[in-house]
């Protein structure tokens, strides 16, 4: 999402780190770029002129360092502001102490609320309590039956009364949720395509009736400047406790992500990264804007893993590669793996410098799963020994995978080229390695 931004702020901090030591006028002339870079990425100019402003008090009159070049101490100075614009540290959600525990959730239609509804349900029941969905959403065709369809996929508890407002289920929610030792009651309340006053009215009475421990609005990132003026309505309405942002792993420029905290005073608890139930993160300012300024973001890349890869397969792969038996069998069961974690972009824009050193080269799924087809075509011994695959065989994995005999060959080559890789790794001596240290 961040992508645009990213590079101007490095093309400004390049400038920088060649102008030899910081003046008043070079930082004049960089941040004049900088705020020129987050107009772009449609940050509020309010938000935008006051980040710069705060920038430069703290950058004239900075000493400067011998052993750090001007771009690094402007860097640091912009990441300590970016950290803070986005709120400063993360904001947990209301613990789940008391039965029940209510988060209820708003926003305009098409923002994100059902489907993070879910995603918070799973999160409930991963911590081992017992999460109600309830359906508040009786306007929205299809409303209550895609919230059934997310409970059922989890297997948790979904509640709806046929004939009643919504104001009536959440009331008969709470008095379900009290007798049946229910740990969280989540409401997935109604949108509309706009904020109207009929909208606000509703949800202040369902707010009365049932004393939310969490008021979250749901933000769609997509929608730039609307998400914050949207925010900043709701918030004046109804006090929220929090904001959510949906679709952060999409293309937009970013600008709502940067400007919501600023303008609302409202803390952005989470993140929804994916269209998965599971791809919910909580908002870490501090990691943002270290990948916001191409730093990568390595800690949640290793939550990542640590939450999706079996670390027991992991290990049994590193002894098998430095024994040269790498095969088939191994690279897919690590390429099904390392999808679980997300787009492999997104994962790409965690890991410190790639996102400079892969400039321009673009991590395509469709190529990956057309491998990945081509792989599954195999047989367990071709996949295993993939010497045996001949000309006849190609033809015929091919056929199965929905690709050409050229995709096929390709795909031998380059796997073949990996096991050299691999080979040529596990016959070096590292001397002086420390312990603990792997490849993998």
């Amino acid at each position: 999402m961040f992508d645009s931004l990213s590079d101007k702020l490095e093309i400004v901090f390049k400038k920088l780190r060649g102008a030899g030591k910081l003046s008043e006028k070079n930082i004049k002339d960089s941040l004049r770029e900088v705020r020129s870079a987050l107009l772009e990425a449609d940050v509020n100019f309010k938000v935008a002129r006051q980040f710069v402003k705060s920038v430069e008090e703290k950058a004239i009159g900075t000493e400067v360092t011998k052993s750090i070049d001007p771009g690094q101490q402007i860097i640091k100075i912009v990441y300590d502001e970016l950290k803070q614009l986005l709120g400063g540290n993360s904001s947990p959600l209301a613990p789940i102490d008391k039965s029940p525990t209510v988060y209820m959730i708003c926003g305009l239609q098409g923002s994100g609320k059902t489907t993070l509804a879910g995603k918070l349900a799973l999160k409930a029941k991963r911590e081992n309590k017992k999460p109600l969905l309830v359906a508040a959403d009786i306007y929205r065709p299809a409303a209550v039956k895609q919230l059934k369809v997310l409970a059922d996929s989890i297997a948790v508890e979904h509640f709806f009364v046929e004939n009643k407002k919504p104001q009536e289920i959440c009331k008969d929610a709470l008095e379900y949720a009290r007798k049946n030792f229910i740990d969280l009651v989540i409401i997935d309340t109604a949108g509309r395509l706009h904020v109207d006053e009929e909208l606000m009215q509703e949800l202040k009475e369902i707010k009365k009736i049932a004393n939310p421990d969490e008021l979250l609005l749901v933000a769609d990132s997509m929608t730039g400047q609307d998400a914050v003026n949207i925010s900043e309505k709701f918030n004046q309405e109804i006090n929220i406790t929090g904001v959510v942002l949906s679709k952060l792993d999409g293309d937009a420029r970013g600008g709502a992500a940067l400007s919501i905290r600023q303008v609302t005073g409202c803390p952005i608890k989470l993140a929804s990264v994916g269209e998965k139930l599971s791809d919910l993160e909580v908002f870490h300012p501090e990691r943002l804007a270290s990948r916001i300024l191409g730093m990568g973001d390595i800690v949640s890349l290793v939550e990542k893993a640590e939450k999706t890869l079996d670390l027991e397969t992991t290990k049994k792969l590193q002894e098998k590669i430095m024994k040269s038996k790498f095969d088939f069998e191994d690279f897919l069961e690590q390429m099904v793996q390392i999808k679980k974690m997300g787009p492999l972009d997104s994962l790409m824009g965690m890991i410190p410098g790639a996102g400079k050193a892969l400039k321009g080269i673009k991590v395509d799924e469709k190529d990956v799963n057309r491998m990945l087809a081509i792989i599954q075509s195999m047989t367990k011994e071709e996949r295993q020994n993939p010497r045996l695959i001949d000309g006849s065989r190609k033809k015929r994995i091919a056929t199965g995978s929905g690709n050409s005999v050229q995709a096929v060959n390709q795909l031998l080559k380059q796997f073949q080229t990996m096991q050299k890789m691999f080979n040529n790794m596990s016959k070096l001596k590292f001397k002086g390695m420390p312990k603990g240290i792997s490849f993998s």
